[in-house]
């Protein structure tokens, strides 16, 4: 049925299911909605039978006998419930007036009650009306799953831009020191492989691969004359150098989403080391956030296979050992197995996404 069309006709193609042992009866019920026109009924004399049927043809109205064998009307209401959202109205067909047997239907599933033998027009004004309830519940739960589709939508449009502002932004610092952006593209990958080799998630991996971009965002606060110079830096050049981790995390402050708060840890401690030697905080072992630890060894390996204007890259196997020199000084020596057990994966990202020639 579609939602826009609510005209009184959608009514007549709703599915009935018409449950009752006596076959009199139900020949009775489907003559009658027969003659007014509606189209999509189905019957049973067996009360077994309701679940499955509703389950193959989204029954909309189920007109139902109380006393039937093998299971009565209030067990198939009790077992209709598994349905959930999807399980129809129930009106109440029944020769029981009493007032037990009806309370006992209404507190159940049924919506109505109609006691036999019946009037006619008033039997069929109580379909129609709990047919309009089942539609507008249908209706209603199109809509929300339309408005569901919509917010999950513009959640993600919003996780999109919001992914495409920090790959700009960590772009953007990666410019002044590397104008080719590969790098933060070949380390964030490289630190994605690592994270996933040492028993990592897929979200976990997947959050470290779009934070870690953000590294040297503090970069952006550090003089020129300093970020570029060919040389080696004055004790005073290297102090103010150093402070590009804590200006990485100020400009990240203030949000709360997991990406920008990994980002920001990231930003910080992503030159501490394993023995405590590093900065700004002289963090050692595992008091280092292991995002930072992870970015620090994939950082440090692909900035020294890269050129710089103050270097040449290394040589893939002066780079390799170097790690596994700097293993328990500077990194993680659990992480740098990670490492070397991913070498050749590291490599294919060096070719993926190598610097063009200057030639």
């Amino acid at each position: 049925m579609q939602s826009s069309n609510l005209g009184l006709t959608d009514l007549k193609s709703m599915n009935i299911l018409i449950v009752d042992d006596e076959a009199s009866n139900v020949r009775l019920l489907e003559t009658l909605l027969d003659v007014a026109e509606y189209k999509n009924l189905v019957s049973t004399q067996d009360p077994r039978n309701v679940l499955a049927l509703c389950r193959t043809r989204a029954i909309d109205l189920l007109l139902l006998d109380i006393n039937m064998p093998h299971m009565n009307g209030y067990e198939v209401m009790e077992q209709l419930h598994v349905l959930g959202e999807e399980k129809p109205v129930v009106l109440v067909l029944s020769a029981q007036s009493e007032r037990n047997y009806r309370h006992r239907a209404l507190d159940s599933l049924a919506l109505d009650y109609v006691v036999k033998p019946f009037d006619t027009h008033e039997l069929l004004s109580r379909i129609r009306n709990l047919l309009e309830v089942r539609r507008a519940q249908t209706y209603m739960r199109h809509q929300n799953q339309l408005l569901e589709q919509e917010v999950h939508k513009r959640t993600q449009e919003l996780t999109d831009s919001r992914l495409e502002v920090v790959r700009r932004l960590g772009r953007a610092a990666e410019y002044r020191d590397n104008e080719t952006g590969l790098h933060i593209i070949r380390m964030s990958k490289i630190a994605a492989l690592i994270a996933n080799a040492s028993g990592m998630s897929n979200v976990q991996c997947e959050l470290l691969l779009n934070a870690a971009p953000m590294h040297d965002i503090g970069k952006i606060g550090i003089p020129d004359h300093i970020l570029q110079k060919p040389g080696k830096l004055t004790a005073d050049e290297w102090q103010i150098m150093k402070t590009h981790s804590q200006i990485g995390a100020e400009i990240l402050e203030g949000d709360d989403s997991v990406l920008l708060l990994t980002a920001k840890e990231i930003c910080l401690s992503h030159h501490e080391k394993w023995d405590g030697s590093g900065y700004p905080h002289g963090l050692d072992g595992e008091a280092i956030p292991l995002m930072a630890r992870i970015t620090a060894l994939a950082d440090v390996f692909d900035a020294l296979t890269s050129v710089r204007p103050y270097k040449k890259a290394w040589d893939l196997a002066d780079a390799l050992a170097l790690i596994r020199e700097e293993s328990g000084k500077h990194f993680d020596p659990r992480l740098t197995g990670h490492f070397m057990s991913v070498v050749p994966e590291i490599i294919d990202i060096m070719g993926d996404h190598q610097e063009p020639s200057t030639e």
